[in-house]
């Protein structure tokens, strides 16, 4: 897929996105905290040759070749201020009709964005997402910085995000380590989601807790799945890709062509 920056209210957005396929959802790729559309690899190729759904990938801003953020501080509601911004980004693409799949962040963003948003949703994917801070979210995110800091990791980031990485690894870790974060819970619009959901998760995730999984689907409206998926960490979709792509597919498959 061919890339491009877009101006969505003064903020530019790199994207990719295809349209293949009439009167098919638009599938909407939302990465993680250190994540870009180059780091999906083939991963949102293989869905859509799946299942036959036209595909948006985009860096959120200060994130792959999308501009920085304008400072590296953020409110607690800055991931249903990223959903506004998805929103704005549709707008402008004229896309009216989307299956979700983030992750982590992303996954956290997509589950804001089918509460916000419900009459633009067919189906919502949300990978290792959280719902409220856990204990194992902190010490997930103080580790990952450590090892920021002690290993190569920030000789290696800059191939995928340039000049933006110190920005973007300080809005992450101070955000998420911050005392006032430890109270940010979103279980309160959970029940506005009505699309289809299918939660997937690492029975090891280091940055997150079964309790995240179940909540979710415990409290939103539509129907809802989990695909939990044994000895497998934070990232399923490159630990064990083959069995999130079949899982995922699926899924779709049994909603776009029901």
């Amino acid at each position: 897929m061919e890339g491009r920056i877009i101006n969505v209210n003064g903020k530019k957005l790199y994207i990719e996105y295809q349209k293949t396929f009439e009167n098919k959802p638009t599938i909407v790729f939302l990465h993680d905290s250190l994540g870009c559309t180059q780091l999906w690899r083939d991963f949102p190729e293989k869905l859509v040759s799946q299942t036959e759904c036209n595909v948006l990938v985009y860096d959120r801003l200060g994130y792959g070749k999308s501009f920085p953020m304008l400072t590296y501080e953020r409110e607690n509601n800055y991931m249903e201020q990223e959903a506004d911004l998805l929103n704005d980004l549709l707008k402008e693409l004229n896309i009216n009709d989307i299956i979700l799949f983030g992750h982590s962040d992303g996954g956290t963003i997509a589950l804001i964005f089918a509460a916000r948003y419900p009459e633009k949703v067919t189906a919502t994917l949300c990978e290792a997402g959280h719902i409220f801070a856990e204990d194992i979210t902190v010490k997930g995110v103080k580790d990952a910085f450590e090892t920021y800091k002690t290993t190569n990791l920030p000789e290696r980031l800059p191939k995928y995000h340039g000049d933006k990485v110190e920005m973007m690894v300080k809005a992450w870790t101070e955000i998420w380590l911050s005392d006032r974060f430890r109270s940010w819970n979103i279980e309160c619009l959970l029940e506005n989601i009505t699309s289809p959901l299918l939660f997937i998760q690492g029975e090891n995730d280091e940055y997150g807790t079964l309790d995240q999984v179940e909540k979710t689907i415990s409290k939103v409206s539509g129907t809802a799945e989990k695909f939990i998926i044994p000895n497998i960490g934070h990232t399923p979709h490159k630990e064990i890709p083959d069995a999130v792509l079949q899982k995922s597919a699926e899924f779709i498959n049994s909603i776009v062509k029901a």
